[in-house]
């Protein structure tokens, strides 16, 4: 009597187990070509950031902080790249930069779309709201089942899962900086005969643009803590030095590769902060 009744018992994982099959048996050229585009933008970043010489690295992050953040911060920043470095974990961070970056890119290139649409229809927002509260309560570690079966091991798995984690601050603050642009500036916009398409650009996406920042610096952020996760499926970077330190008990190899993890998103996080507060539009 105190146990659940077995009869009564549905088998969901059974049907899930079906649609992603079906998926993948009546849509694999798709999932192929998308494989081929992820796989070609994450080979191409990692190039570039591997072609760069460290020290021109460390000028980039020091002029980017001197810039959106200040002098000191901006020194400081480079001083914390040096201190990686200094662990033997340069290309480590920068692969694991790599796939942050890729991820972030993905997420806007769709994500800002999507935001977009849900501005401007209230039955896309209603379709989508659910789906993003599902997307950002579900484990992380689920995200990995469909990025293998659909695209195997290695780095397109690793930016597909960390791209479906991170991508929803991004549509959610798209969706509620336009909704929040003031009627009566619209309405003037309409009054000089602006066509929707100008009202969009010159006029919500500009007043949206904090809102926006804001969403991509979450999203980066949400990008940043999948490393650790998307190392068990291949993707080389600090966070598979943080996986071998938990595998083999490594507590300083650990602590080391962590802490660059935890570098890199202190640095990502204060200069995107910086960015959205200089092209913050005054009220």
């Amino acid at each position: 009597m105190d146990s659940f009744p077995a009869s009564i018992r549905f088998e969901l994982g059974v049907y899930v187990d079906i649609f992603v099959k079906w998926l993948y048996t009546n849509f694999g050229d798709f999932f192929d070509a998308v494989s081929s585009v992820v796989l070609w933008l994450m080979v191409n970043i990692e190039n570039i950031l591997l072609w760069l010489p460290w020290w021109s690295v460390l000028i980039i992050v020091l002029l980017l902080g001197w810039r959106f953040v200040s002098p000191i911060a901006g020194a400081i920043f480079a001083l914390m790249l040096v201190l990686v470095g200094s662990f033997g974990y340069w290309d480590h961070m920068l692969y694991t930069l790599a796939i942050v970056m890729a991820s972030v890119v993905i997420s806007l290139v769709i994500g800002i779309p999507i935001g977009i649409l849900m501005a401007y229809s209230t039955h896309a927002q209603s379709v989508m709201r659910p789906i993003l509260d599902f997307m950002q309560t579900m484990p992380s570690l689920v995200y990995l089942i469909p990025a293998i079966l659909f695209f195997g091991l290695g780095k397109v798995p690793g930016v597909f899962a960390t791209t479906i984690y991170a991508i929803p601050p991004v549509i959610r603050l798209t969706d509620m900086g336009i909704r929040q642009v003031s009627k009566e500036m619209v309405e003037a916009a309409v009054s000089f005969g602006s066509s929707s398409w100008d009202i969009l650009t010159k006029v919500q996406l500009p007043q949206a643009l904090p809102a926006i920042m804001a969403g991509i610096n979450q999203t980066t952020m949400m990008a940043i803590s999948m490393v650790v996760i998307a190392s068990m499926i291949g993707v080389k970077g600090l966070g598979m030095e943080v996986l071998i330190g938990i595998q083999r008990i490594d507590v300083g190899r650990g602590f080391e590769a962590g802490l660059g993890i935890v570098i890199i998103a202190i640095i990502m996080d204060r200069i995107s902060q910086g960015v959205a507060n200089r092209f913050k539009i005054p009220s």
